[in-house]
């Protein structure tokens, strides 16, 4: 007697969404780790030097994001 078994769509299904996961999280990561880096740099600067390229304190955040993640 001969053992078959079917995965069908499901199986493929669920591959793609955990391949699609795996992507979308190494994505999200280096998307924070820029975040970071950016943000971690920007607080290195002296007031002068934000000053210089036209930033200050309470904004950096933001800019670090904007970088990051391409929004506003």
């Amino acid at each position: 007697m001969a053992h078959t078994s079917d995965t069908g769509i499901f199986g493929s299904s669920v591959f793609l969404r955990l391949t699609t996961l795996r992507d979308t999280v190494a994505t999200r990561y280096g998307q924070y780790q820029t975040y970071r880096k950016t943000l971690r740099e920007l607080e290195s600067l002296s007031k002068r030097e934000l000053n210089d390229l036209g930033l200050n304190q309470y904004i950096l955040r933001a800019v670090a994001r904007e970088a990051a993640y391409g929004e506003a």
